[in-house]
């Protein structure tokens, strides 16, 4: 686990090797702003960083990520919707023109979700995640019909079908599904498998992940 010094160091081999050579990049963002046309919503994992497995720059890409990549429907009532709030603004305000949800193999919040682990006590430790993890109840239950809750297979399932649920819930959205409709936007989902380091691409006419060589 790193120490805040070696983050120290991380930094000072940005300063003394990545910022000489995306200086320019930096001081155009700077100047213009950011103008990504593709949003990410991943995992928050520490092992699954978007920006390290598509080696993009500064500026390509609007990320959000939080628990299992999860994004809840499209709802009016009072509170603070920050997964909202985020794909609101990469839509109507940056104007993206993809979102990407991308999920990851051995995730935890997958398996939680599956295995209803934090499911008790609502005054127990875990109630935030059991509330947020309750997004995949229905999914769940699917799932762990056809392939029970304790196998790999189960596992992987769990989270292709977390994926399909965050896009079947991003198109609750009126004007992001209008966006969709118009052909301004384009949703996809996609799976990195750590094991393989290899990105799965769903094919929304069959409803397989594939992979991408």
């Amino acid at each position: 686990m790193p120490e805040f010094a070696e983050l120290l160091k991380g930094y000072r081999r940005f300063r003394e090797q990545t910022w000489p050579r995306q200086r320019e990049r930096f001081a155009e963002t700077l100047e213009k702003g950011q103008h990504p046309k593709l949003m990410i919503i991943a995992c928050c994992d520490s092992r699954v960083d978007p920006a390290q497995i598509f080696d993009v720059d500064p500026g390509d890409i609007f990320v959000l990520r939080n628990v299992a990549a999860l994004v809840p429907p499209f709802e009016t009532t009072p509170g603070q919707h920050g997964v909202s709030a985020a794909v609101e603004f990469a839509v109507q305000v940056l104007e993206v023109a993809q979102i990407v949800v991308m999920g990851h193999g051995r995730c935890g919040g997958c398996q939680a979700a599956l295995r209803q682990d934090y499911s008790g006590d609502e005054e127990s430790e875990g109630r935030f995640l059991a509330g947020w993890i309750t997004l995949l109840d229905e999914a769940r239950a699917e799932v762990a019909s056809h392939y029970g809750t304790e196998s790999p297979e189960a596992e992987l399932e769990m989270e292709f079908a977390a994926i399909r649920q965050s896009l079947a819930n991003l198109r609750t959205f009126p004007w992001l599904a209008a966006r969709e409709a118009e052909g301004r936007l384009k949703l996809r989902g996609s799976h990195f498998s750590i094991a393989e380091g290899r990105l799965y691409s769903l094919d929304e006419a069959t409803g397989h992940f594939e992979v991408i060589e």
